[in-house]
């Protein structure tokens, strides 16, 4: 069965599309990153960055993180034209997710998804129609491709959608409409629209319509009856995301993204448009053969490789169940889920430091370490606050303080609940140390949330 379905074959032009708008929506994302100051403010200005657990070695390099962007901006252009496209997409994975591995502080799903679908594409020969890599070698031309070099594009679109339809399954956005009846009315600018933002039903059809929206679109789109309305609602629904809530280039991202569901021949139709801008045609790849997919030793290693990505990217965002307690207060196995915007959490932690050999202590002033973006984060998010005493730790000792101890007074609310105590006060957090094993000084929700 399986050697059955991977006999068949697609256009190339799917796969060649998907290519171009991948690079050039990585490139605008760049620019529009570099535009409004953030590598500085993220990566070179903060005197201490939070890691990822097992990449703390991953950090700014000072000026010369400027150029980690510039190499990842070429490398998008180099994608986008298909030009020496095994090197640039290679480049491309390791500079982007070199960059988001350098802070945890700014982790947002869409990052990770552009990660994976970088990865993959490593994998794709999406080079073979309309690049420079075709046009410059008949060797790499090819007219039709193995269909699951596209499908599995799909596949990774699908897990973000009804991933994030299926986290949505839960009482607090359900049965409560939160957090969206705390955000919506926060949009009192917008004309006629803010009216409908403080109204209480407003909230619950956001919910219930977002959630029946994720579990539903990849199904419209992968009919073809109701692919145009499928479309549609794509458009409408990220849109209105975009003008609602401040998640950047990931609708715009998602609504290119999903364009792949379509047929081959309005990707031909876009790639027409795109070569009579450079007053060429698509005549030269057209003329191009057939990819037959190969079953060599290393091609059934890639296969391998890539169907068993899939199914960690399938499995993994159920690690959650793996731990105690609730899962929007923990956070152990919330991260690389896809549960898109569904708490709200606020939190205030100070830390105390002291010596007790020398019977001294001092309450830290959060703003001589941290930028207010960092503080505000690190303030609800357990394995944030354990780096931070770490580092606490560390920089005491080199003050004087002897094997000195950190503890916190930590007070988190969550989805419109009164804030609690969040951190034991009695735990020295610079004896704990980070482990994928359950935060026992995680103080319990004593609440539940039902749901997935």
């Amino acid at each position: 069965m399986f050697q059955t379905y991977f006999k068949q074959y697609t256009s190339a032009a799917t796969l060649a599309f998907f290519r171009l708008a991948f690079g050039l929506m990585m490139l605008l994302s760049l620019i529009r990153f570099a535009s409004y100051g953030w590598i500085k403010k993220f990566y070179i200005d903060p005197a201490f960055h939070f890691t990822y657990y097992g990449f703390e070695w991953v950090k700014p390099i000072g000026i010369y993180t400027y150029l980690i962007f510039i190499i990842c901006a070429v490398a998008a252009i180099m994608v986008a034209i298909g030009y020496q496209y095994k090197l640039a997409i290679v480049s491309f994975f390791l500079s982007f997710t070199y960059i988001e591995l350098m802070d945890k502080t700014t982790y947002l799903n869409h990052y990770y998804f552009i990660t994976i679908v970088s990865l993959v594409l490593c994998f794709l020969p999406a080079n073979c129609y309309f690049s420079v890599d075709a046009y410059k070698n008949e060797k790499l031309r090819f007219q039709s491709i193995p269909r699951w070099t596209t499908d599995i594009l799909k596949i990774l679109l699908a897990i973000v959608y009804i991933y994030a339809g299926l986290a949505k399954l839960n009482s607090d956005w359900l049965l409560e409409a939160m957090p969206l009846k705390i955000w919506l009315p926060d949009n009192t600018k917008i004309p006629v629209l803010s009216y409908f933002m403080n109204q209480t039903w407003v909230h619950y059809a956001f919910s219930w319509v977002g959630m029946i929206y994720d579990l539903g679109i990849v199904f419209l789109m992968l009919n073809k009856k109701t692919r145009n309305f499928g479309f549609f609602l794509i458009v409408v629904f990220h849109l209105l995301t975009r003008i609602l809530f401040p998640i950047g280039v990931f609708p715009y991202v998602m609504i290119v993204s999903s364009l792949i569901f379509f047929e081959p021949s309005l990707h031909k139709k876009i790639l027409g448009l795109a070569a009579k801008l450079f007053s060429s045609s698509l005549i030269l790849f057209e003329n191009g053969k057939d990819k037959v997919q190969s079953f060599s030793p290393i091609n059934r290693l890639k296969l391998g490789f890539l169907g068993l990505f899939l199914a960690f990217q399938l499995l993994f965002p159920f690690r959650y169940l793996c731990y105690p307690d609730e899962l929007f207060w923990t956070e152990e196995g919330f991260r690389f889920s896809w549960r898109v915007m569904l708490m709200e959490k606020a939190g205030y932690t100070e830390f105390i430091v002291s010596d007790k050999l020398n019977n001294k202590s001092i309450r830290v002033n959060n703003t001589q370490f941290l930028t207010p973006f960092q503080e505000k984060q690190m303030s609800f998010q357990p394995d944030f606050i354990l780096e931070y005493a770490h580092y606490l730790k560390e920089y005491y000792q080199q003050q004087g303080f002897i094997n000195p101890e950190v503890h916190v007074s930590s007070y988190v609310a969550l989805n419109g609940r009164l804030s609690k105590q969040y951190i034991n006060p009695n735990i020295n957090l610079a004896k704990e140390n980070e482990s994928f094993t359950h935060k026992t000084w995680i103080l319990p929700f004593n609440d539940a949330i039902k749901g997935l």
